[in-house]
């Protein structure tokens, strides 16, 4: 399979953010482990106009990180691996499948409790490290599998942008709800006239995000609905939207995902942390991110073969499949996202932060011992 500049390019910064963000994340526990910890948490709660640090990039910069997820999905529908609805449908199934999974398992603990509403924590992969983890393992990974997990975290993405809209919104301000959604339809309007300037978009973007932000669906969704409004033409290097995404991969990469990792992992571990893990919802999350996601992801799959719906490339296997599961089961970013909008309480949103760490390093170790027995006899590629 060839792969486009555009798909390589995005490969290429999500595997080199993904180091970024685990040396990041090291760099904030360490760091609210020492002696600077207290006035290091400290600084991502200062107030910034009203809000914190840390809520202006979680509901702010995080919103450029969902446009370039949304720009990138924009591509694999239009010019790329979703294109033709029998590649679409492999990775749809697996992607609904590692969310179906995952969830009924964190529910199957967590059923009226008062974690309860963190079913959505292990739904979610995170695209920089389960790239960075496959790209570990060189020119021997199929070019079918890169697409393949790409596709599938960057739909597992959208699947977790739509929980967070549906069910992580407690109430509606209908006005500015309205008005966020008359600027979307004007900004397809203008892609409807052949507008290509991005300015335009941009500004459209800006205020659109604004009245989302105050109309009680989290602000982020703005992203993918402006990634969507701009125009893709012929996904050519002219077209807005290669512009954009070409644009945003590094600053994404490099640094709003690492200032996310810095803000939002200071986590002071108490004499009693590891007791934390042992509670309904850190089960539910390790049982989600390191049994739910392969198991969902494999048994989708092949429920889609089996039934006609979908069918493997010829040069991918299904020992490949359950390897990019349990590489799937890296939530980090999406989890850590989740756990926020889902508890108030401190110490639940710590120890469902732990637990979202420890379960995405052994599901990324799993995947990376698995993989890499599976392609010892396959010959390095180019």
């Amino acid at each position: 399979m060839k792969l486009t500049r555009q798909f390589t390019d995005f490969f290429n910064s999500e595997k080199s953010g993904g180091l970024v963000l685990l040396a990041c994340t090291l760099i904030s526990l360490l760091t609210a482990n020492s002696i600077f910890g207290k006035g290091y948490v400290e600084f991502w709660d200062f107030s910034l106009e009203g809000h914190s640090v840390q809520h202006w990039i979680n509901d702010g910069l995080m919103t450029v990180f969902f446009l370039l997820i949304g720009l990138e999905l924009e591509r694999e529908i239009y010019a790329g691996e979703l294109s033709e609805f029998r590649n679409a449908t492999l990775p749809l199934i697996a992607a609904l499948g590692g969310m179906v999974i995952p969830a009924l398992l964190y529910l199957s603990f967590n059923i009226n409790e008062v974690t309860q509403s963190g079913a959505g924590i292990p739904m979610a992969t995170d695209i920089a490290f389960a790239i960075g983890i496959l790209s570990l393992l060189g020119s021997r990974v199929p070019s079918t599998l890169k697409v393949f997990l790409t596709a599938l975290a960057v739909i597992d993405d959208l699947g977790a942008i739509l929980i967070i809209a549906f069910f992580y919104t407690t109430s509606l301000v209908w006005t500015n709800l309205m008005i966020a959604l008359g600027i979307f339809g004007l900004l397809l309007i203008f892609n409807r006239l052949k507008i290509h300037l991005i300015f335009p978009y941009l500004i459209g973007g800006i205020f659109m995000w604004y009245y989302m932000l105050h109309s009680g669906i989290h602000a982020t969704i703005t992203g993918v609905l402006l990634a969507f409004a701009l125009p893709f033409g012929d996904g050519g290097e002219k077209s807005p939207s290669y512009r954009l995404q070409h644009f945003l991969h590094r600053p994404v990469a490099f640094f709003i995902l690492p200032l996310f990792a810095l803000a939002n992992t200071g986590i002071i571990l108490s004499g009693n942390w590891a007791h934390g893990l042992t509670e309904p919802g850190s089960i539910g999350i390790f049982l989600g991110l390191i049994i739910g996601k392969p198991l969902g992801i494999c048994l989708f799959s092949m429920a889609g073969a089996w039934l006609g719906l979908c069918a493997l490339p010829p040069d991918l296997t299904w020992r490949h499949v359950i390897g990019a599961g349990f590489l799937g089961g890296i939530g980090f970013t999406m989890s850590i996202f989740i756990t926020l909008l889902a508890y108030d309480e401190i110490a639940l949103i710590n120890s469902s932060k732990i637990a979202v760490l420890v379960a995405s390093a052994i599901a990324g170790v799993v995947g990376y011992l698995w993989l890499r027995n599976s392609l010892s006899n396959r010959p390095s590629i180019g």
